[in-house]
């Protein structure tokens, strides 16, 4: 599993966290990351946003309830051993 660095789009600080999927829907892609490894652990699902540079990926978290809810279906389905609760 592959562990990424994000910085805040703020400045102050930064977390780490680990990609189980990345798709891409209507456009637009997004990635499911997680905090740990273990098998109840807490998830995100981040939306890709315009960058700054071409080399420059951002994301934001996904807070539109049926856009989440749609989203989440994608990734439960790309990853058959995941239940994915809200």
């Amino acid at each position: 599993m592959e562990k990424v660095r994000f910085t805040f789009a703020d400045g102050n600080g930064e977390d780490e966290f680990f990609v189980l999927e990345e798709t891409m829907i209507n456009g637009s892609t997004y990635i499911l990351v997680t905090d740990s490894e273990e098998d109840d652990a807490q998830c995100l699902i981040l939306k890709e946003t315009a960058g700054n540079g071409p080399d420059e990926r951002v994301f934001e978290i996904v807070e539109d309830e049926t856009e989440l809810i749609a989203v989440s279906k994608v990734f439960e389905e790309l990853l058959e051993d995941i239940n994915i609760e809200m």
